[in-house]
């Protein structure tokens, strides 16, 4: 690959197949019941933050590990169809992860199962053949594949996000290497000890010399940046189904940090792509090109209070 190659945005992250069931509300145990609506495509939350990257207009590569099976080559297609750099997807003789998810009509919530026995070893990252991005992307599903990225990426003087939705394995051995550390509520609270957003913040500070933002679903966002603390609402948008809703928020994030914007706008921007996506089934279909998200920004929408 040729030593000039560049790209802005470079993930590794799990790439799983979603199977989307749309429910009218959740059964009791022993239940058998409908589905109203079904759909299936590639989910994973760093996968989808480089397909909102591209629809964005950005160019963007993902590293991820896919079986060589009908699932794996869905989601290797898909990728492709969005204009993302697949070179560095491994296929391994094992199955592909896959995800199956119940969401519940009208609420938007949804429960999601995870089944994946795949992972991306150190060993299969040749950084030798990777472009060079501005940013990396991860989300620490395979620590010792991550701090080989994050490292790597350091070293080509490439801006490191990481992206963590609930607390899984221990990931806390990256943050010292993370420039933007943008995570939900769902882990910075159990993992902090602390019950609100700026005490969660200062706590992963401690940790992280980076930016750090928590996410709180409807609740807004909160980031600190400069020794400021910024706060950007949710825009209140159609809930249809909230799957992928903290990916979104980075697409925005991640744009809005490239484009060179402060904290507050890329938290709105965050907010913006976030609302997008949750107006459509599943973490991939609702997620804007450039003219819709400055579409939706010019309507003045509104805020959850």
């Amino acid at each position: 690959m040729p030593e000039h190659e560049r790209i802005d945005c470079l993930g590794l992250g799990i790439i799983p197949f979603d199977i989307l069931y749309t429910i009218a509300t959740y059964p009791r145990a022993e239940a058998k019941i409908d589905a109203l609506d079904f759909n299936t495509q590639g989910g994973g939350p760093v996968p989808n933050a480089m397909v909102g990257l591209s629809r964005l207009g950005l160019k963007t590569a993902v590293i991820a590990a896919v079986g060589d099976d009908l699932f794996g080559e869905y989601g290797v297609a898909e990728m492709k169809r969005e204009k993302v750099d697949t070179r560095f997807i491994i296929v391994k003789k094992r199955t592909s992860a896959i995800a199956t998810g119940y969401i519940e009509k009208g609420s938007g919530r949804r429960t999601m199962v995870l089944y994946r026995n795949i992972t991306v070893e150190p060993g299969d990252i040749n950084t030798r053949s990777l472009p060079l991005p501005r940013l990396v992307h991860l989300d620490g599903r395979d620590m010792p594949a991550t701090m080989k990225l994050a490292r790597w990426g350091r070293r080509m003087k490439a801006t490191i996000s990481f992206d963590i939705g609930s607390v899984r394995n221990d990931v806390s051995e990256v943050f010292g290497l993370v420039d933007h550390l943008v995570v939900a509520d769902g882990f910075a609270f159990p993992f902090t000890g602390c019950r609100t957003a700026r005490r969660a913040i200062k706590k992963l500070a401690e940790r992280c010399p980076g930016k750090i933002v928590v996410t709180e679903g409807i609740r807004g966002s909160t980031g600190f940046e400069n020794g400021a603390f910024y706060t950007h609402k949710a825009f209140r948008v159609e809930n249809v189904d909230a799957t992928g809703a903290g990916d979104a928020f980075h697409v925005g994030y991640i744009f809005g940090l490239l484009k060179g914007t402060d904290m507050a706008e890329r938290l709105r921007l965050g907010a913006a792509v976030a609302a997008l996506k949750c107006m459509q089934p599943g973490g991939r279909t609702g997620l804007p090109d450039r003219r819709q998200l400055q579409r939706f920004l010019k309507s003045n929408p509104k805020s959850y209070a």
